[in-house]
């Protein structure tokens, strides 16, 4: 007769049990959340993982700085996230016009400094952003370059030559323009860097919201409703 299993064997069997365990489908569904300044959305999400012990997924995130939806899907749903990173969005952002900085957003050092354009100017440079762009992927971004995230490159002070990436901005639209920082309305296909535009219009974001993916709006926002796989798809365009 063979001698039973020693406790430790037990418990490392147990562990490697747990750890191959996946995650629970259900609850399934679509979950739309108004991310708070600070915090990254991967916590955000963790943290809605750790209450429904469901698989969790998004559908795009949101810089720690910048606050607004995010499309976070649960269970059996992540499968379905294909048929929401697609969507066209839409954002506020407070951008200041005297000074660009490393990461085109407030976390990053100042680069350069600017006598803040007359209204004309700005005008000009917002008229060459419209419709069908090129636009810098910026430094700061989970880019990979030559198989490594780019913002780890600019972490570590390494210049790299960024590639570009296609955009479509529909509507770009002044709502506000005071003491060098003018607030923008933006409509822009999915993948569209607002840090990027507000680079290439000589500034940063000061401050960055988003209102809308596709037909989903932060007005709806309640990360404890869940909107069912069915009802979310019929939305979709």
């Amino acid at each position: 007769m063979s001698s039973p299993p020693h406790t430790a064997d037990v418990e490392a069997q147990v562990g490697r049990l747990a750890v191959v365990v996946p995650r629970a489908l259900h609850p399934a569904g679509v979950l739309l959340v108004d991310k708070p300044a600070g915090p990254s959305s991967f916590a955000v999400i963790a943290e809605i993982r750790r209450r429904t012990r469901a698989r969790t997924g998004h559908a795009g995130t949101l810089d720690p700085f910048a606050t607004g939806l995010l499309i976070v899907l649960s269970g059996s749903t992540t499968k379905m996230a294909p048929c929401f990173v697609g969507l066209d969005k839409r954002y506020i952002t407070d951008i200041d016009l005297s000074s660009r900085t490393a990461t085109g957003d407030p976390e990053g050092d100042v680069v350069e400094r600017s006598e803040p354009p007359p209204t004309a100017e700005l005008e000009r440079r917002l008229a060459a952003l419209r419709g069908d762009i090129e636009l810098p992927v910026p430094a700061a971004s989970a880019v990979k370059i030559g198989g490594e995230r780019a913002y780890r490159l600019a972490r570590r002070g390494i210049a790299v030559e960024m590639p570009t990436r296609r955009s479509r901005v529909d509507a770009l639209d002044v709502i506000a323009y005071s003491d060098g920082i003018v607030r923008l309305d933006l409509r822009v296909s999915a993948g569209t860097y607002v840090r990027a535009i507000a680079d290439v219009l000589g500034g940063h974001c000061r401050t960055l919201r988003r209102l809308e993916i596709g037909p989903f709006s932060v007005d709806e926002a309640d990360e404890t409703r869940m909107i069912a796989p069915s009802d979310a798809l019929a939305r979709l365009p």
